[in-house]
């Protein structure tokens, strides 16, 4: 494993500006400040994963829509 980086890779590259995107709509809209300079080692544990946690619940929304699975 890759120090000091992360080793997940997208499946589609084109896809990390549309997921940088999703990170700052979420944050915002739980009133989550993300630090300009892209640096998040400051930032809590408890709001990254309140954010992260926004991101995964709305892909996996976004997913069911489009295969057409209510719930």
């Amino acid at each position: 494993m890759a120090r000091g980086r992360s080793s997940n890779q997208l499946l589609v590259p084109e896809a990390r500006a549309v997921l940088e995107q999703m990170k700052y709509e979420v944050a915002t809209e739980l009133g989550i400040q993300l630090p300009n300079d892209g640096y998040y080692g400051y930032m809590t544990t408890r709001d990254m994963g309140l954010i992260g946690g926004n991101i995964t619940r709305r892909l996996v929304q976004i997913a069911e829509q489009q295969l057409g699975i209510r719930i």
